[in-house]
């Protein structure tokens, strides 16, 4: 028999070699990013939701927060550090605008984490409770690691509305324009060649 100690730690280990792999999926993207020497039209905000909630999550697998959850921790401290790099790699090949947005956003994000943790640490004196109050703020950032791509879905979905605006538009104008064409297309016909109306 399997003790429920080493089931969880099996679960733990598979669930983390998952993680590692979908943080480093977006490796070839960064590898294009890199010989372009351009971010293009690639957005920040997936790294920079991942960045936090794996901060949040590397707290909640502290010792002092959650014990025996040193899998979380490591997983989380691994994929802060990776999500860090690619920031840092977006920072390099992005516009000036857009590298001091982004690391005003690590800055407010490192704030963050580092906050939760030294409340947490300093007023909650049980682990139970620190793990409550960070558990339901990392959930918090797991709403926002996934919601961050919607941010791209945004503009894309009002460029899709403003295309189809134009289509309709040119639909009317064309149509009306072809009506337009057809009359003055009879009226000449039934001109003369010495330009009286035909009787």
């Amino acid at each position: 028999m399997v003790s429920k100690e080493a089931a969880r730690t099996a679960v733990g280990v598979l669930g983390n070699i998952i993680s590692f792999l979908l943080f480093m999926s977006p490796v070839p993207t960064f590898v294009q990013i890199c010989k372009k020497g351009s971010v293009e039209q690639y957005s920040p905000a997936p790294y920079l939701g991942t960045f936090i909630n794996c901060g949040l999550w590397a707290v909640y697998g502290l010792p002092a927060v959650h014990p025996h959850s040193l899998l979380v921790t490591s997983i989380n401290g691994a994929g802060m550090a990776i999500e860090l790099v690619y920031l840092l790699l977006f920072i390099r090949y992005c516009d000036r605008k857009k590298r001091l947005q982004v690391l005003l956003v690590m800055v407010v994000e490192l704030v963050v984490v580092g906050v939760v943790a030294f409340l947490v640490l300093t007023l909650a004196h049980t682990t139970k409770l620190r793990s409550t109050i960070v558990g339901s703020i990392a959930m918090l950032g797991n709403v926002i690691m996934y919601a961050a791509p919607l941010s791209v879905m945004a503009p894309n979905g009002l460029g899709a509305v403003f295309g189809l605006a134009q289509l309709i538009l040119y639909a009317i104008f064309y149509s009306k324009s072809k009506k337009q064409q057809m009359i003055e297309g009879q009226d000449k016909g039934e001109m003369g060649l010495n330009g009286n109306p035909k009787v």
